[in-house]
């Protein structure tokens, strides 16, 4: 009988939990997927504990992480319901957690989730804290993601990237010899959806179209791209803690009031520029570009994307068979079967760790 994984994922854009269930590699086949938003109590509260600063931190994230614990218990449990599978059929459940700070230069990487409880409720071993080990050996602690987007993305004699646009972008250079590199380039999601909150009162820019009526400030984008994170040298990561809305505040005083559609425009000029910046400096031969994450939906960005890149297959990575909302969730289900057979789950070529290191920590059902 097939072993199967499950994972969970809740991103940097907090647009929701993505959940999967899939077969063990080498089958590794996709079983069923469910997404479902997280409640906007706790969006809320998982927002403001990204913010430096707060009053009574400590309760708030504790409770904070077993709210998490219920929404991903819940969304496992239709997870299942949706594979017809009982829990009992499940090896183990790969589980992020919500990060809330990522400072590895300092050290530490907080990602909020309360495992016990949900190892508890679903009934199925959990591996969570999967990025801990790899900053206490010296690296990030992130991007993850590129191990897997080689096993699924990488193509014998072929450059090709991987761009995750999350609410930060991440790129997977998957090089035609089998060298894997990645790491974060900036700025998606994040900031695009606090622009379009703020002044379209809605969770995001459906497929870019407001973005797409704007005209892009030049002065504003090369105040944005001024941001010393774009020039430094990979294994880099990055998140909310630098690229929040007080980031993009303090460079629009610098200006005169522009309309908001236009800030917009410029906002979504920033992560494709730096993204494609990214891509032609490290991997200049890439000749294929596979996108996932919420940003691949945004028809603006993907043809921006598409325009900047000529010579570039630019798709989403559903042309080569996992949606682009599969992606994550897989990755760190991928993660959980590594750390039972005790297999390295980090690339110290990408995160700048010390070596191979078994990611995650187990809490048994």
């Amino acid at each position: 009988m097939t072993t199967l994984y499950a994972g969970l994922m809740s991103g940097t854009s907090l647009d929701g939990i993505d959940a999967v269930l899939v077969e063990a590699e080498p089958a590794g086949q996709l079983l069923a997927h469910h997404h479902q938003p997280l409640p906007a109590a706790l969006h809320d509260e998982l927002l403001a504990l990204n913010a430096v600063g707060g009053v009574d931190e400590l309760a708030r994230a504790a409770g904070a992480a077993r709210d998490l614990a219920d929404a991903y218990a819940g969304c496992l449990a239709t997870l299942l319901d949706k594979a017809g599978e009982p829990a009992r059929s499940v090896r183990a459940v790969g589980a992020h957690g919500q990060t809330v700070r990522h400072c590895p230069a300092e050290g530490y990487t907080i990602q909020l989730l309360d495992a016990a409880r949900l190892a508890e409720r679903g009934g199925i071993d959990v591996v969570a804290d999967l990025r801990s080990r790899d900053v206490a050996a010296g690296g990030q602690g992130a991007p993850l993601v590129p191990a897997f987007h080689a096993a699924r993305f990488g193509r014998a004699g072929a450059d090709v990237a991987v761009l995750n646009l999350g609410g930060i972008a991440n790129l997977s250079l998957l090089a035609a010899d089998g060298h894997v590199r990645g790491f974060d380039t900036g700025p998606a999601n994040a900031l695009l959806d606090h622009w379009a909150q703020r002044h379209l009162g809605q969770p995001y820019d459906a497929d870019g179209r407001w973005a797409a009526g704007g005209q892009v400030q030049p002065g504003l984008l090369a105040a944005l791209r001024e941001e010393p994170y774009f020039q430094l040298p990979p294994p880099k990561s990055t998140g909310r803690d630098l690229f929040e809305p007080g980031w993009l505040q303090a460079r629009l005083d610098r200006f005169p009031p522009a309309a908001p559609q236009d800030v917009m425009a410029t906002l979504l000029a920033l992560t494709v520029s730096t993204v494609i910046d990214a891509l032609r400096l490290q991997a200049p031969n890439t000749t294929r570009l596979r996108v996932c994450g919420g940003g691949a939906f945004n028809a603006s960005l993907m043809t921006a994307l598409a325009a900047g890149l000529p010579g570039v297959d630019v798709q989403d990575t559903s042309a080569d068979g996992v949606a682009p909302d599969h992606v994550e969730a897989w990755a760190f289900a991928w993660l959980a079967q590594a750390f039972v057979e005790r297999r390295p789950g980090n690339l110290p070529a990408v995160t700048g760790a010390n070596g191979p290191r078994v990611l995650g920590a187990l809490y048994p059902a």
